[in-house]
């Protein structure tokens, strides 16, 4: 039972007298689900989070939609600080959409600049900055407090300062763009951090000898960790791996999608600088730049890379993502939720994404 945008009540069908003034929706033998949960994205449909435009940022929000999600965290990029201030000022004031069809944010991810510069992959070198308090408090500032990730390099100076003060914010401390040792890595969590970005891109590669930061991250069950399942980021076999290592409770979904998400073959904006996409690839000077993955596809990819029912595959791109950013409203269908779902096949193909309680 779903009013205002909310869910009043969940019952059975059958145990449930169903009041003359509400409207019923009959979705006969489909799944329902939560509305997707996508905490990295830098864009869509030909937006860039990046930039000041109302109607793309509409644009982007409603292939979103389109795609299953229904709560998003714009993503910034490394850039010069000023640029960094004023994109997460324009984001923070970015009215909620009331609009259904639309996904809504749910707070800002700061990927960048405090990253590694071994570990940069396309993140601007002359833009990356030692992490300190006083610049997060800036960004803080700028963000109007809304922000609910920050990416960071548990190894670099000023880190670990910097991840103390933040997770005293309440802000999920995500260690990435990374080339710690496991002694680094684990002296990061130590600190507050306690979920990991892209796990197996931009970080030290794993070694039997040397574990680096995916030892401290695979095998820590105090941090959770997410993933672009795509097959081109990270091998099915090692996307399988990663299911097995954190486990239904601890691994997330995202899409780190650009831009040229749903754009097709072309170049493509992704911060300050340009993207080449070629099929499901996006490069920049021959390094991966994001992906043009959607949500539905990344989890329908979990049940054929891994086996696992559509059940446990939803559960990493819903309640997971949602229990990262602090969210007890969203990624979950529960009395005081926010109304919006899914609709599935028994295989996972998206059949209606539902916003504010009403069809589309």
């Amino acid at each position: 039972m779903v009013e205002d945008g909310y869910v009043v009540s969940v019952s059975s069908r059958a145990s449930t007298q169903v009041p003359d003034n509400v409207r019923l929706i009959d979705l006969a033998d489909s799944v329902l689900a939560p509305g997707f949960v996508d905490i990295h994205v830098h864009g869509g449909a030909g937006y860039d989070v990046m930039q000041e435009d109302r109607e793309g940022r509409a644009r982007m929000e409603r292939h979103f939609a389109k795609h299953g999600v229904t709560s998003y965290c714009p993503t910034t990029v490394t850039a010069p600080l000023d640029s960094t201030y004023a994109a997460l000022e324009r984001i923070a004031k970015a009215a909620k959409s009331g609009e259904s069809g639309r996904a809504k944010p749910a707070g800002i991810h700061i990927e960048g600049p405090f990253i590694s510069h071994a570990k940069r992959g396309v993140h601007p070198p002359e833009n990356l900055v030692e992490p300190s308090i006083d610049l997060f408090e800036k960004m803080w500032q700028a963000a109007q407090g809304k922000v609910a990730v920050v990416t960071i390099a548990p190894e670099i100076p000023g880190a670990l300062e910097t991840i103390k003060y933040a997770a005293e914010r309440g802000v999920c401390n995500s260690l990435g763009h990374s080339n710690a040792t496991m002694a680094e890595a684990e002296k990061g969590i130590a600190a507050g951090g306690r979920h990991a970005t892209h796990t197996f891109n931009a970080m030290r590669p794993l070694d039997h000898r040397d574990p680096g930061i995916l030892g401290a991250v695979l095998s820590d069950d105090r941090v959770t960790a997410d993933i672009i399942a795509d097959g081109i980021h990270v091998h099915p076999s090692m996307v399988s791996l990663f299911l097995r290592a954190k486990g239904r409770d601890r691994a997330v979904l995202i899409t780190d999608a650009i831009s040229a998400t749903g754009m097709g073959d072309g170049q493509f904006q992704l911060g300050p600088f340009k993207v080449e996409v070629k099929g499901d690839r996006c490069e920049y000077e021959g390094k991966l730049a994001g992906s043009v993955l959607t949500l539905d596809r990344a989890v329908t990819n979990i049940m054929k890379f891994s086996g696992w029912s559509l059940q446990h595959s939803v559960q990493l791109a819903t309640l997971n993502p949602a229990r990262v950013i602090g969210r007890n409203d969203i990624g979950i269908i529960a009395p005081g939720s926010q109304a919006d779902f899914v609709v599935l096949s028994r295989e996972g193909k998206l059949q209606r994404t539902i916003t504010n309680g009403f069809a589309e």
